[in-house]
């Protein structure tokens, strides 16, 4: 699974999962391994936040793991400690055009950090969304008394995925570095993908997530009182009446979105969504909780068998003697299935 984050640190909390939790289950759902993100925050070092990553995960996962790194600070620094990230057995970076003040990378840093990712041959992963201008829509509807968690998703609107989307990609042009769109969930942003896959200078990859094939807006609007916080996740849910999700799937069988991944980051409703009750904002960005994981892992095995089928792509679907046994006993088992998240 090549996009996870443990205990990955989130507006005064954490993600639920540990290394060991994370792992369990993912074992549990036929999965081998997974590729998780070391976090480099504004003022810390990348070696530190690298360290820091090998410390939570050795001797606690339970399946094959490796890194990505989170540059949360692109500097002469950071840019420095890039040379040596194969060395240390990482061979991709994750940049944030969104999250100003904890992760956030203007263009003229994320230039430089492409300009580094095309000489060492590193893949620039790129969270795509415009954070200050979603910051602003943020506040403007805090301000406006709309506080529910539905309001996450409208001030992530789907331009500014698609703004930031088309800017990563003529950016990674201009440099030759390769680019990997994560977690892309609004049909637009999908276009900007497709029209520049073939111009680009160096492969350009897109990522979607089950969550945007099967989830929507209109459900996370139906749920009562505050459920829908569970479902607050970013890039947000899209409206299925706009295409968004019709689209997803479509891109998958033209191949212009090549990966679906997880981004496993889950926090449990009890004092974790709950710090946003009372503003949308707070709400931590991860879909499901430590409660929900096994049902999660358990229905993700059937997911990949139907999602191969749907694309006629055989190739998806090869699974492990371990996964073939869960098979058989989901095929076995009287319990009705769990939607998927």
């Amino acid at each position: 699974m090549p996009h996870t984050h443990m205990e990955l640190p989130f507006g005064g909390t954490q993600a639920s999962d540990t290394f060991e939790t994370g792992t369990r289950a993912a074992a549990w759902g036929g999965t081998t391994t997974i590729i998780d993100f070391a976090v480099q925050r504004y003022g810390e070092r990348v070696e530190d936040g690298l360290a820091t990553w090998h410390a939570k995960a050795a001797g606690n996962a339970c399946i094959d793991y490796g890194f990505h790194q989170i540059i949360g600070g692109v500097d002469e620094f950071s840019l420095k400690a890039m040379d040596s990230f194969i060395d240390e057995g990482v061979t991709s970076f994750k940049l944030f055009m969104a999250y100003p003040g904890v992760f956030y990378s203007d263009d003229a840093q994320i230039l430089k950090a492409m300009q580094k990712s095309a000489e060492t041959g590193l893949l620039t992963m790129m969270h795509a969304e415009n954070g200050p201008a979603i910051d602003v829509l943020a506040e403007q509807l805090y301000s406006a008394g709309k506080t529910s968690p539905y309001y996450h998703g409208i001030a992530r609107a789907w331009q500014m995925e698609e703004e930031a989307t088309h800017r990563a990609i003529m950016i990674a042009n201009l440099t030759g570095a390769p680019l990997y769109v994560v977690h892309v969930s609004a049909k637009q942003a999908v276009a900007q993908i497709s029209q520049r896959l073939v111009t680009a200078a160096r492969t350009s990859y897109g990522e979607t997530c089950p969550q945007y094939l099967y989830l929507s807006l209109e459900d996370q609007l139906g749920a009562p009182g505050f459920e829908g916080a569970k479902w607050v996740c970013s890039t947000p849910l899209r409206a299925r009446a706009e295409g968004h999700q019709d689209a997803m799937w479509q891109a998958l069988r033209t191949n212009d979105l090549q990966i679906v991944s997880t981004d496993h980051c889950p926090f449990c409703m009890k004092e974790q969504k709950e710090l946003g009750l009372n503003d949308f904002r707070a709400i931590p960005n991860g879909i499901g909780g430590i409660e929900h994981r096994m049902d999660l892992m358990y229905q993700g095995v059937v997911t990949g068998r139907d999602l191969a089928a749907s694309l006629g792509r055989a190739d998806l679907d090869h699974p492990s003697a371990d996964v073939r046994a869960v098979r058989a006993r989901r095929a076995s088992s009287s319990r009705a299935p769990m939607p998927i998240w």
